[in-house]
């Protein structure tokens, strides 16, 4: 059965909390992010809540650099390889 965004929601709490533990700079990047969408292997992140605290809360650059660890810790909680896209 494929993942659904509901299951993610439930799990993504186990995802930050393997970033925390493996790639500390990776969780503090996307802590915050919000799940705003799952198309069949697409995740779709919303930042716009940390936006509203200006540059020194916005993490978009290290994002980029770090979304390969967000992709493996889903993948080690869910089993699921998802694409990580930004809203």
């Amino acid at each position: 059965m494929p993942l659904d965004l509901p299951t993610l929601r439930s799990q993504w709490n186990q995802v930050l909390d393997h970033l925390e533990r493996t790639d500390r700079v990776t969780w503090i990047a996307f802590f915050d992010a919000r799940l705003a969408a799952l198309d069949g292997t697409t995740l779709t992140l919303d930042f716009s809540d940390s936006r509203k605290f200006g540059a020194p809360h916005e993490y978009s650059a290290v994002r980029d650099r770090q979304i390969q660890s967000l992709v493996a810790a889903i993948f080690s909680i869910t089993g699921e390889m998802l694409e990580v896209v930004e809203k």
